[in-house]
């Protein structure tokens, strides 16, 4: 994969996790309405803006090929054989 590929699924995965909030506050918000707790609603605020910075998808970025580098290395395979010392313990 390249980096704007990666790049690209980040910021799918920030959009999802940020639905799936918005989700969660609207679900809450009309359960609240149902017992009488509701929220007073803000006419002026019917736009959700959210800004990421680049800093931390560089961040994201260089953790995901440094997870990605340790995985394609020989003591991973190793791990995923599941194989014992002598002592019968899983290998490290």
């Amino acid at each position: 994969m390249n980096e704007d590929q990666i790049k690209n699924q980040i910021n799918e995965l920030i959009k999802d996790e940020i639905q799936e909030v918005i989700n969660e506050y609207v679900d809450a918000k009309e359960s609240t309405k149902e017992s009488g707790l509701g929220f007073v609603p803000a006419e002026d605020e019917k736009e959700l803006n959210v800004k990421v910075s680049k800093n931390e998808i560089d961040k994201i970025i260089k953790e995901y090929k440094k997870i990605k580098k340790s995985q394609r290395s020989n003591l991973s395979q190793v791990r995923k054989l599941g194989l014992l010392d002598k002592h019968g313990r899983p290998l490290k």
